[in-house]
């Protein structure tokens, strides 16, 4: 029987997230990221898209006994997709490959009542530099599309529930980043009750 493993190219980068275990980098083939929302969740996040001229680096790990509950819990507003023949990975052994990805139907533009989170976007730029250095932090960025939508930031009081705290240098990076892509990012002051966005939500 092949060993499940799933393919993260966003906060499951991050491995201060999740212990599952043997997680090894890996590339996905024919997908690239996007910044998307649906009326699952009350913010934008990251999800798969088809694009069969991309190819984006991500993160593999094992799933043991073939026990998703965890996982689908964490990804509850995603369908999970195969994806083995998509990814090359370092395995040697018989291995089948799961991505998640939101339905194409499901997708919204973000707004500033469904804005990014700037916590959730330090994890997953995070996880990028400390897997892939620089250099693979600045290929996340080429190859997510969405930079044009809002983000909050909310890192005095995040709001991801799985936020982690950044070395000044982590920082420095992603805000600069942030610069390169002319992002507009919202202060929380700018944010009011009335938008609709919750202090705390199931992400």
């Amino acid at each position: 029987m092949a060993d499940p493993y799933f393919f993260g190219y966003g906060s499951l980068v991050n491995l201060a997230t999740h212990d599952f275990p043997d997680p090894r980098p890996a590339k996905l083939k024919g997908w690239r990221r996007a910044w998307k929302h649906t009326d699952l969740r009350s913010v934008a996040f990251l999800t798969a898209v088809p694009d069969p001229d991309s190819e984006i680096e991500g993160m593999i790990a094992h799933v043991p006994k073939n026990d998703w509950a965890a996982l689908d819990e964490r990804e509850w507003a995603y369908n999970r997709i195969p994806a083995t023949q998509s990814v090359a990975h370092p395995l040697k052994q018989d291995v089948e490959i799961a991505v998640y990805a939101v339905p194409k139907d499901r997708h919204k533009a973000p707004t500033d009542h469904h804005p990014l989170l700037l916590s959730y976007i330090d994890v997953v730029v995070q996880g990028y530099l400390r897997i892939f250095g620089p250099d693979g932090a600045d290929r996340f960025f080429a190859t997510t599309d969405g930079w044009d939508a809002p983000v909050l930031n909310d890192r005095a009081e995040p709001r991801y529930p799985r936020h982690q705290q950044l070395k000044p240098e982590e920082t420095d990076f992603v805000d600069d980043r942030l610069r390169r892509a002319s992002v507009r990012v919202i202060q929380p002051h700018q944010q009011k009750e009335a938008d609709g966005l919750p202090a705390s939500f199931k992400f």
